[in-house]
């Protein structure tokens, strides 16, 4: 049997006593070659044949030629099965040979450094990976996020690099917890906007950290195209939300007056609705949500930006058009048909009854089957169509240059009503 023994930086002194008894008892004991100075004080004169484990493959090929009926000791760090050497013990020699004693991980001893639980935590793994697996994983804005660094191709620059590039630097706290369980172990928070420590250690192990945004001074905000980390979100949706390059885009399509109705169904987190008040501040907006406590986060979101909807409305929209809508917002002049689901072309349809004319609607749209429902509506009615394909790219790190990471594509299908 071969018993398989995570340690941490104190190894071997700090192993329990079972542990330290199943060293003394082996025939022969693997070690990276860092622990096999201490490993040799702490056996003396008792020190069994010490092989180099540095080298997995080779490590396997040396436990492949000791006979099953001698005993052996490995020595790894941490957990050997959670991006250890436990994997590939395992393709060479079987389960059979095998019996493991887990250390904390790094995500674990991470995590206890900060004093945060981690039952909700997601991590990532940039060693030998191409980062974007990063930038996907931020696209879901996690509420704890662990990152495996690679100093080779995924240090610490990188996650920074790619946490800006994401739009959610403002709202996240980025650890950096470096040899974690060693003497000179260290864990800092660097702020937003700052650059990293010049001192980084290359054994490092970064937490993303969701954190809610500080409230913008909405005097320093630019015009519109506002940062989606701007933005307080549903905690059981994170990033479910309309992005800041489609955003801009539906603004420009929707060539808001400067005056008049302008209706955000399906508003989500009020997003374009309210960067849409940024720009045209005497138009009336009505914002309608069903998702629970939807009303209350784009009234939180209009407070940070500065501006107020007339009515902000936790409501099916299709029972709310078939209903009273609120005196004065009847009929729009404007309207973004961002929900609606299954009952979206019976909402066109109530949409249609009611725009003005010279109005204009616009339905951002995943896929292509929703155009062929939703276009025939829109023409039947009276209305010019027009048809966009909206792709935009994110620059993300990869070496030491930046690649164009593609985001989700977007369909604009828009109707105007004749004046």
């Amino acid at each position: 049997m071969i018993d398989v023994i995570g340690t941490d930086a104190g190894a071997p002194a700090s192993l329990t006593q079972a542990q330290q008894i199943l060293i003394r008892a082996a025939q022969h004991v693997a070690a990276p070659r860092r622990l096999q100075p201490a490993l040799r004080q702490w056996l003396g004169s008792s020190c069994p044949l010490l092989i180099n484990s540095d080298d997995p493959r080779t490590l396997a090929a040396s436990l492949e030629r000791i006979p099953e009926q001698e005993t052996v000791v490995v020595l790894a760090s941490g957990d050997p099965l959670w991006f250890g050497i436990g994997r590939s013990l395992l393709e060479r020699l079987g389960v059979g040979r095998l019996r493991f004693h887990p250390a904390p991980t790094s995500l674990q001893l991470a995590f206890a450094r900060i004093g945060r639980p981690w039952q909700d935590a997601d991590w990532v793994s940039l060693h030998g990976r191409d980062p974007e697996v990063l930038a996907a994983a931020l696209q879901k804005r996690p509420s704890a996020l662990a990152v495996l660094t690679d100093p080779q191709q995924g240090g610490a620059d990188t996650v920074q690099r790619i946490l800006r590039s994401s739009g959610l630097e403002a709202c996240t706290q980025l650890w950096l917890c470096e040899n974690l369980g060693h003497a000179d172990e260290r864990v800092r928070c660097v702020d937003p906007g700052c650059p990293l420590p010049e001192d980084t250690e290359p054994l490092l192990i970064a937490l993303l950290i969701a954190n809610p945004p500080a409230p913008p001074l909405p005097n320093t905000l630019p015009l519109f195209g506002l940062d989606d980390g701007l933005f307080l979100q549903h905690d059981d949706h994170p990033g479910l939300m309309t992005k800041r390059e489609v955003r801009i885009q539906l603004l420009a399509e929707l060539n808001l007056p400067a005056e008049g109705v302008l209706w955000d169904l399906g508003a989500g987190t009020g997003s374009v609705g309210l960067e849409a008040l940024r720009l045209r501040p005497q138009l009336q907006l009505l914002a309608v949500e069903r998702r629970a406590g939807g009303a209350q986060l784009i009234s939180s979101n209009a407070q940070r930006l500065g501006v107020c909807p007339v009515a902000v409305l936790e409501s099916d929209a299709l029972r709310l058009m078939q209903g009273t809508l609120p005196a004065g917002l009847e009929r729009p002049d404007r309207v973004l048909l961002g929900g609606g689901g299954r009952q979206r072309a019976a909402l066109l349809r109530e949409i249609l009854q009611r725009l003005q004319p010279g109005g204009k609607v616009v339905i951002p749209l995943a896929t292509l089957e929703a155009i062929a429902e939703l276009r025939p509506l829109i023409e039947e009615a009276g209305l010019s169509v027009q048809i966009q394909q909206h792709q935009a790219w994110r620059g993300q790190p990869l070496g030491d240059g930046t690649r164009l990471a593609p985001m989700n594509p977007c369909i604009i299908l828009s109707g105007t009503k004749s004046a």
